[in-house]
């Protein structure tokens, strides 16, 4: 790509984070939320612990009610694709610390950086079937960067009363506005620094059964 199409590429991107941050915050104002046992986040953190939020893509668009939650700048990984800047400009925005790396391009340097960022902001989310499936199984980064970064995984959990669903590989949901959503901390896991391949393998089926059984259990929040 040329330099004047790189400076008119940045200017545009850089021009509609602004207006679509602006628009989000119009929007999540309307929305209201249940908050669940931020407490036992906060407190790990405030006593010198590392905390690694893991939740599915479907639900992150639930994230962005979390960082005005926590006086923390949280990291998270955030795609090195054309669309990741895009993304990245406005995760900031927002209140959160992006680093640019996925499964599939940049995982090792993006690890070592999320790693480097829960050093000096004790929280980080890592969306665990991220960037593009399959949906609702969870990928060996999570459990990687909890025993690399001495970190307690908590399983993130997101529910709304009413949303839309995308035509995606995930069906990633956007609350719709004027509604309520669940924003709950639930199971938390240590990874332990030793641990051959089938320990690692049974590890992360539990924590990936234990994250789709507690998400179907916040669902019936609204059955109240």
């Amino acid at each position: 790509m040329s330099v004047s199409k790189e400076i008119k590429y940045f200017l545009i991107n850089s021009v509609l984070s602004y207006v679509i941050y602006f628009l989000l915050n119009l929007y999540t104002k309307t929305i209201h939320v249940h908050l669940e046992n931020a407490e036992m986040v906060l407190k790990h953190a405030e006593n010198g612990g590392r905390v690694i939020i893991g939740v599915w893509h479907q639900r992150f668009f639930g994230g962005f009610f979390v960082p005005p939650m926590f006086d923390l700048t949280p990291c998270i990984m955030v795609s090195q694709s054309r669309d990741g800047d895009f993304i990245s400009r406005i995760v900031q925005k927002i209140g959160w610390k992006p680093v640019r790396g996925s499964s599939s391009r940049g995982g090792k340097q993006a690890l070592r950086a999320m790693i480097e960022g829960l050093r000096k902001d004790p929280i980080g989310v890592h969306i665990v079937d991220g960037p593009n499936g399959p949906p609702r199984v969870i990928k060996p980064g999570l459990l990687a960067l909890a025993r690399d970064a001495d970190a307690l995984i908590v399983l993130g959990l997101v529910s709304y009363e009413k949303a839309w669903k995308a035509n995606s590989w995930d069906r990633f949901m956007v609350p719709k506005p004027f509604s309520q959503i669940l924003v709950r901390f639930g199971s938390t896991f240590l990874v332990p620094e030793k641990m051959n391949d089938d320990e690692f393998e049974s590890l992360r089926k539990k924590v990936e059964d234990t994250l789709i059984r507690e998400q179907q259990e916040a669902h019936h929040f609204w059955d109240k």
